[in-house]
């Protein structure tokens, strides 16, 4: 492990995120809130920390994958780290276990807050929560690798070890072109729907801090009740639309972007993506209907975006799904464990894992029939090596292992079952809502100091996909 190298690189992170501090700065100086001074100080112990850790640090060596690693899950910790400190400056969190955890909560796009009054915050502080979405939506490793050359040494490693999803789509040969490529769609469809949000009367301060949490899959919003603050249907669908394309993988965008117009229909996962959200959409659009008094449309437009918004993990919220029929409860949950497509700014297991722990389901039952025959499983027509199955099963068995043990652990620290199970698979999975105590109405605030910890953990695991953080873990990680 050269641990010097992976300094260095977390050094210039922290340089980069003191200098992404100016714009809320700029920010709380047009409001007049009062505070930039605990923005600007925080900005300055970024630049000196980082700046002085890179000049004892400096080192071009080349990156090995454990390195690429390391950066990326001490990196991820010490953004929340130093995030966090605009919040305790100025007092609006006056604890630093709450201050980390909704900077954690911004940076991994999981959406969960502690805060019980979230339009009190001043607007610096508040574009800062939301801006810590958009950044760790794309990854801000990707985001350094695309504008800073010097991290263009061992560049893969750290693309690798970063970009959520069991595949990693190069569109370029050069990792530095690919995550400029990521982030250059990225851009295009947050400014896309920033301008949309503001023709249905949004200010365009809250159409960028809604697109931020839109676009990286978030969930953070600028008002207390979400998105039902603005009992929009023009809102909700633009912001509905976006969620849908957040989840889907960006490679698709920028191909159809490029020309190719069958880009999403030849795809397989996007289509499962498609046709899975809408059966969601109209079950659930039934189970409310018959549950409540409203009338069918009313149901389709409730029952529609808080589908969008969980499958996606993104965790706006325009209606409380809590107040549903439980059969609508269970569904909602049961999509926590879902996700978007890979290579999204989506959370959880992802349904390119959904689809081939399936197919390989069906392989298993055809084997019983024909015992002798070689069935391997197949997407899209090709074969898909028995290495990536295994690689997607352990995940699956790893992901539900540690749900159970984070269940029992939030449980044993008091929180009743439905909230206990709810608030770890909406931060395992970056949802953020959950339901009982963390529901759509409500925070976490409640959640003991060792929770809060704890659920941090979890956000940083889904986040970086399960292995990116537990093998470093593993002893034979740190030996030569």
């Amino acid at each position: 492990m050269n641990l010097r190298a992976v300094l260095y690189i977390i050094a210039i992170l922290i340089v980069f995120e003191g200098l992404s501090l100016l714009l809320p700065i700029l920010c709380s100086l047009y409001y007049g809130d009062g505070d930039a001074w605990a923005i600007l100080l925080s900005s300055v112990i970024c630049l000196i920390s980082g700046g002085l850790l890179a000049l004892v640090t400096r080192n071009q060596s080349e990156l090995k994958l454990r390195e690429g690693f390391a950066i990326v899950v001490f990196g991820w910790t010490a953004l929340a780290f130093f995030g966090a400190l605009p919040f305790v400056m100025s007092g609006a969190i006056p604890s630093y276990t709450d201050a980390f955890f909704e900077t954690m909560s911004g940076f991994s796009t999981t959406g969960a807050t502690i805060l019980r009054d979230i339009e009190a915050l001043p607007h610096g502080l508040l574009f800062w929560r939301s801006m810590t979405h958009w950044l760790g939506g794309m990854g801000i490793v990707v985001l350094s690798l695309a504008i800073l050359p010097l991290l263009g040494v061992g560049g893969m490693q750290l693309y690798k070890a970063e970009v959520p999803g069991p595949t990693k789509d190069r569109l370029s040969p050069r990792i530095a072109e690919t995550a400029k490529i990521l982030w250059g769609v990225y851009l295009l469809l947050s400014v896309v729907e920033t301008v949309l949000l503001m023709f249905g009367g949004m200010s365009l301060f809250d159409a960028l801090c809604h697109t931020f949490g839109t676009m990286a899959t978030g969930g953070f919003s600028t008002k207390n009740a979400s998105i039902a603050h603005y009992n929009s249907l023009y809102l909700e669908l633009v912001i509905m639309l976006f969620m849908f394309l957040a989840g889907t993988n960006f490679s698709l965008h920028y191909r159809f972007l490029r020309g190719k117009r069958d880009a999403y229909h030849m795809d397989r996962e996007f289509r499962f993506y498609l046709i899975f959200t809408l059966v969601c959409i109209m079950v659930v659009t039934f189970i409310v209907f018959f549950s409540r008094s409203s009338g069918i449309g009313a149901s389709l437009r409730s029952a529609a975006f808080q589908v969008v918004s969980i499958m996606t993990t993104t965790g706006f919220g325009s209606d409380d799904f809590e107040l549903w029929n439980p059969a609508g409860q269970l569904i909602m949950v049961f999509l926590m464990f879902i996700g978007g497509c890979a290579g999204s700014t989506g959370g959880s297991i992802k349904i390119i894992r959904i689809m081939l722990v399936l197919k390989h389901g069906v392989t298993e039952v055809k084997k019983l029939l024909h015992p002798n025959a070689f069935i391997p499983v197949r997407l899209g027509g090709r074969v898909v090596p028995p290495d990536v199955v295994t690689n997607i099963l352990a995940f699956f068995i790893i992901y539900i292992l540690i749900f159970i043990a984070g269940s029992v652990c939030m449980a044993l620290l008091g929180l009743d079952s439905i909230s206990a199970c709810s608030s770890v698979a909406a931060t395992l999975g970056n949802v953020g809502p959950g339901l009982g105590m963390v529901g759509p109405a409500d925070n976490y605030a409640q959640v003991p100091v060792i929770g809060k910890w704890l659920l941090s953990l979890l956000m940083l695991l889904g986040r970086l996909e399960l292995y990116t953080v537990i093998v470093i873990f593993i002893p034979d990680f740190w030996k030569k």
